[in-house]
């Protein structure tokens, strides 16, 4: 499958999250095998195991079902500094580098956080055996092949009860995806009439720790296609995980809004100077977010703080909580989803007697368009001129000036 347009993807995992059932709703979807297969190549396990893909039914409904067959003579418990030596040295792209050595670095911590060792001291017992190791290699590579604008996950089950691991009989949720959860502030649904079993794996949380976006209900749903991966194990309803691709975002000279989801980061600060609050606000909007504002408020002991207001594309989310933790000194950072209607523009410059002006041009739906120019242009036109910015601008407003777009209409 080739990815058409830009498109969002909603992970819905009513009865749990799984490596083998993600792999098998992105294989549903049209995700070519050979996707899997080449990184896999190019880690030298192509010979240790075989996939086993089948179209079936779990509880009268139809997705595709998914093994993976080890290879391996013997079955290897590989040690967390081999497995991660051998990913760094593998002809990967860097999206598949930096996703699948996350993947591994979050199991390996949180296994070493419930075990009381250190992260290079775990053995991968279930991490490392053939299986999930193609569950995870696989899902990030297919991850990348569909290129989503945005991927959301749907808060997965907990489960209840025990089961059966390396260590012996554990209790559901095993140890290792609550520290999952806790280290990614991952809410858990529990409680109610789940079924007593293991319904969300270690391997399956940290895929979706790692490369969703973020985990939440999508305001709305506009599945254009569903790729349904099926579980193994036999329940009191469908065992399954739908992969939903929305319907994209068409592009174009179209004079209609767009719905554009965000994630608006906040946080209220008391104790930096005005200068560090600065760099701040600069490092955020140099690092992709769209807008940064501040305003003053009153926090707690009467002391006066700021604040900081982020606006940013979902698929940013994550780089900029790096710079809120590395340049700042909350401690906390809030977040959540909203959306904006934005209308079509494109750049471009216009042509005036003291040179090109740098513009944009928004069309509006009733056909309508407007231009407003740049203001670090301006400001520069206007000082050529000898004249102040509005008084420029004002003059130029009455002419009919000729827009040249260098783009085509994007929202």
């Amino acid at each position: 499958m080739t990815p058409g347009l830009a498109a969002s993807y909603v992970v819905d995992c009513p009865t749990g999250l799984a490596g083998d059932m993600l792999l098998a709703s992105c294989l549903d979807l049209g995700v070519s095998p050979e996707v899997i297969h080449a990184p896999l190549r190019a880690l030298g396990f192509e010979n240790g195991y075989a996939l086993r893909v089948e179209e079936a039914h779990n509880g009268g409904l139809r997705g595709l079902r998914l093994e993976v067959e080890s290879r391996e003579e013997h079955p290897l418990h590989r040690h967390w500094g081999e497995l991660r030596q051998r990913i760094l040295t593998a002809a990967l792209s860097p999206f598949l580098h930096d996703k699948v050595l996350s993947v591994f670095t979050a199991l390996a911590e949180a296994e070493a956080a419930v075990h009381g060792i250190a992260a290079d001291h775990v053995h991968f017992h279930e991490v490392g055996a053939m299986d999930s190791l193609v569950d995870v290699v696989g899902v990030c590579a297919a991850i990348e092949h569909l290129n989503p604008t945005s991927l959301w996950c749907v808060p997965p089950p907990a489960g209840r009860g025990g089961v059966a691991t390396a260590h012996g009989l554990l209790p559901v949720p095993a140890p290792a995806v609550l520290e999952l959860a806790r280290c990614h502030g991952v809410e858990l649904r529990w409680g109610g009439d789940w079924p007593e079993a293991e319904l969300t794996t270690p391997t399956g949380l940290a895929l979706m720790a790692v490369l969703a976006d973020g985990f939440g209900w999508p305001e709305k749903l506009a599945p254009e296609a569903v790729g349904t991966g099926l579980g193994h194990r036999e329940l009191d309803r469908p065992n399954l995980l739908r992969l939903i691709r929305q319907h994209p975002q068409v592009s174009g000279a179209t004079n209609q809004p767009r719905w554009q989801d965000l994630i608006i980061q906040e946080a209220w600060i008391d104790d930096v100077s005005a200068e560090a609050m600065a760099w701040l606000i600069q490092q955020l909007r140099d690092s992709g977010a769209l807008d940064v504002a501040c305003s003053p408020l009153q926090m707690k002991k009467g002391r006066p703080g700021t604040a900081v207001t982020a606006l940013v594309l979902p698929e940013q989310a994550a780089d900029l909580r790096r710079i809120w933790w590395r340049d700042s000194p909350t401690l906390g950072l809030r977040e959540r989803r909203q959306g904006r209607w934005v209308l079509p523009r494109r750049r471009g410059v216009l042509s005036t007697p003291w040179g090109e002006l740098a513009a944009k041009q928004m069309l509006k739906p009733d056909g309508t368009q407007s231009v407003k120019p740049e203001r670090d242009a301006l400001q520069q036109l206007a000082h050529r001129a000898g004249l102040s910015p509005e008084t420029l601008w004002q003059k130029l407003s009455q002419e009919r000036l000729q827009f040249n777009p260098e783009q085509e209409w994007t929202c």
